[in-house]
This record gives C-alpha cells, structure tokens and sequence, in this order.
C-alpha cells in the first residue's frame, strides 16, 4: 500500500490499494429483481474517473465544495460516491444524522421517486439505478441523467486538489483512518471478499459498509432484499471470507 499525500482523496486510498485491478471489487445484487452486477477495480474507477471528470469540468467543483448523494445502495451509486470523494468534494448524505453543511450544494445525485425532496438545488441529477445504467425518460426539465451526463467525460482521473473534508464535514485524513479501522476491527484485510446487508445510506454507513472494505484492499459483495438463507447461499458462491447479515 502506497503512502498517501496531502493531495491524495479516499478514492486514491482505495484505488491505491488494489493489486490487480481485473478482479471485482464490487458486486451488487438485488433478490427484489434478480439484479446481480459485477465491476473489476478498473470498471468502478472507470466509472467514478468519469463522475470525477463531470464534477470538475462541468460542474466545477473544487476541493471543499458540497455535493450531496440522496441514493440507495447501489452500484451506480458507489460510482457517485467514489467520483464526488476524487474530485475533492465534501460528500453529504442527506438524513437525521447530517451536519449542515457550511454551503449550498453544487449539484445533487438523487433517483427519480427523490426528486422532491430537492425542489430548491440548481443542479440535480439522476441515477437510473438500472443494471446497465441505461438512460431514463421523460426526466423534468433541467434534470440531467447521469448515465448520459458521465459518459461523455474520460475514464481516468487524477486529484487536483488538496484534499479537505471527504464525507459530512469530515476531514479526508480522518476518513481514511477511520475507515481502515473499522476494516481492521471487523477482519477486513487485502484480498477479504465481504458479502454484506449493511446499508450505506447514512455518512456514518458509507464510511463503515462502503469505503472500509474497499479501503483495507478487500471487494465487497453487497446483497439487497434477501433472506438470511439466500444471503448464507450467495456467500458460499462468492467465496466470502467475512459476512455481514442484518
């Protein structure tokens, strides 16, 4: 594992810890739809260097500024929330436990059922949250999809900018840190294949079910919507050295 530097993000922490970037490092499924959704080390970073390279180039986003993430667990959604921490974000989750932020947010990720709980941002997007990212129709006026807005802007990236907060006012050096923690009190070590209920819809969540895994150089399986005997069933499959059913 490569020592960090000051301009380094979460997103070089975890992607900075992957060995061979062919094998998966996220796997998604979803029982409620039959969903199950695999993305190599180079497929995830692929997709989060061209949510970086929106934010940065579009949206113009510097290191500090507030983009908020309203999504469910999914694979689209570790993309945003891997793209928004490289391009040097502070990342919101929207929810009882946030902070507030010290500014408005450059834009908000949401889903479509979500769109009114953000009737005031300048610039939202969409996430379809489809299994091949295909595009939604008939969004509102000014609402951008996000599979179509990304794909547009190049598949690697490299940090800018000094890193500053990461997650809900969080500076990014302690999201690293507590992030390998909680990897290490749970386990999680290079090459750990982690099946896992545990939502990452909260700050608090991300940081713990989401970034830690990756984080310590394991991959993560996430599994929605299943029973206890599917997600026993899922783990055999996937080889899993550590699993996580709640």
């Amino acid at each position: 594992m490569r020592e960090l530097s000051t301009h380094d993000t979460v997103a070089d922490a975890i992607f900075g810890a992957v060995t061979d970037h062919s094998r998966p490092l996220l796997t998604y499924y979803d029982e409620a739809t039959g969903e199950r959704t695999e993305l190599s080390a180079a497929t995830l970073g692929n997709w989060a260097a061209k949510t970086a390279n929106y934010l940065v180039d579009e949206i113009g986003v510097d290191a500090g500024d507030v983009v908020v993430v309203d999504l469910p667990e999914h694979w689209q959604t570790a993309g945003i929330l891997l793209g928004a921490l490289w391009s040097g974000a502070d990342v919101r989750i929207p929810g009882p436990d946030a902070t507030a932020a010290a500014s408005e947010p450059l834009v908000v990720f949401t889903s479509r059922d979500r769109l009114d709980d953000h009737p005031d941002a300048d610039e939202v997007v969409v996430a379809s949250l489809d299994p091949f990212a295909l595009p939604l129709r008939d969004l509102p006026p000014g609402i951008g999809d996000y599979g179509s807005v990304v794909r547009v802007h190049g598949d690697q990236f490299v940090s800018r900018s000094p890193a500053v907060e990461a997650l809900d006012g969080t500076p990014t050096a302690e999201v690293i840190s507590e992030a390998r923690t909680v990897a290490e009190r749970d386990g999680i070590a290079a090459g750990t294949r982690v099946v896992s209920t545990r939502p990452w819809h909260t700050a608090s969540g991300v940081l713990a079910h989401l970034l830690a895994p990756m984080i310590a150089g394991g991959s993560l399986v996430h599994v929605a919507n299943a029973t206890a005997e599917r997600v026993t069933a899922i783990a055999e499959v996937e080889k899993a050295g550590v699993v996580f059913a709640e």
